[in-house]
């Protein structure tokens, strides 16, 4: 009777005082399902950081702390720039790889899940080994992480995608041999299709993504994902949003919404874009924003706003 006490409120703090990693511990996958330590569904939900190598002011532990305190995220997505801009990994790896680790650290902190993103386009082979060997040699101990080895191939082949995903987790389990690994999949993460025809072999704990802009993509992504679902592909939204694949135009309220109901219905983890102040819709913050969070109503652009809402209304208090 003790026991179950004692365990009874061990549940209750973690629920009260929002230790969601503590409560749900290291992260598998079930079927095509993902599951938390005692084989029950999670479903993460969170914001992608927008590129390091643009918004490098967000990438610190006060503003992951807000994410998790004020937008009820359950897990942050470190999104490093690659190749482009002054910052990028390829300049400056140093300076690229200290953002990241300060977000990673936050989400460590605030107990939370938290994904290093390789954000790129283009295959970039002898780079992400060395990136993700020094990251998972760091962090592997760590459940809140989860490893993204390839943000958006864009015109690249699955066969190259494919071989390229192999080798970058080689890398990673000999480091790591349990954290969640996402796999994207050809022209920016829509031909999810490929991945269900002939997936990585021999590997565990390995999720595809697919990437979604509402006012863009319609039904017929939602149907070949459901489709690559059936066929056994588990499946993570690493990146969306609810207006144009631009990242720019209006928000399309109703499409947005349809994405959303077909992701909590089957259980689908998802992560929308991006915390950076660009003038573009996706972004959420106006210029007047502090790079530390703590931010009010007036800081946010409306996909701030809706994103914030829908955040709180499926992940609560965490």
């Amino acid at each position: 009777m003790k026991s179950i006490l004692t365990l009874f409120i061990f549940f209750f703090l973690c629920r009260t005082y929002g230790q969601f990693v503590k409560e749900h511990g290291q992260l598998r996958v079930s079927g095509t399902q993902l599951v938390d330590q005692s084989g029950k569904a999670v479903v993460l939900r969170g914001l992608s950081f927008g590129w390091h190598s643009y918004w490098p002011q967000f990438y610190n532990k006060k503003a992951v702390a807000w994410l998790k305190k004020d937008f009820s995220c359950t897990v942050v997505r470190a999104a490093m720039g690659v190749e482009q801009g002054d910052l990028s990994y390829i300049k400056d790896p140093v300076f690229a790889t200290s953002k990241v680790e300060a977000v990673v650290d936050g989400a460590i902190k605030s107990d939370i899940y938290v994904i290093i993103d390789w954000h790129s386009h283009n295959i970039n082979l002898e780079e992400a080994k060395r990136f993700f060997d020094k990251m998972s040699k760091k962090y592997g101990k760590y459940a809140n992480v989860i490893y993204e080895v390839f943000n958006e191939p864009d015109e690249e082949s699955w066969a190259d995608v494919k071989a390229y995903s192999e080798a970058v987790i080689n890398i990673i389990r000999k480091n790591d041999p349990d954290n969640i690994i996402l796999v994207g999949s050809p022209h920016w993460d829509q031909d999810i299709h490929l991945p269900a025809a002939d997936p990585i072999k021999n590997q565990t704990n390995l999720m595809y993504t697919m990437h979604f802009y509402a006012g863009t993509h319609e039904k017929w992504l939602r149907d070949r994902t459901d489709q690559a679902i059936e066929s056994g592909l588990p499946v993570f939204i690493s990146e969306c949003a609810g207006m144009e694949a631009t990242g720019d135009g209006p928000l399309n309220l109703t499409a947005w919404q349809e994405y959303i109901d077909w992701m909590e219905s089957r259980k689908l983890s998802w992560i929308t874009w991006s915390v950076s102040s660009k003038e573009e819709t996706c972004s959420i913050l106006k210029a007047s924003a502090s790079s530390e969070g703590n931010w009010k109503d007036s800081d946010l652009k409306e996909s701030g706003l809706r994103v914030r809402e829908y955040l709180r209304k499926f992940n609560g208090n965490n």
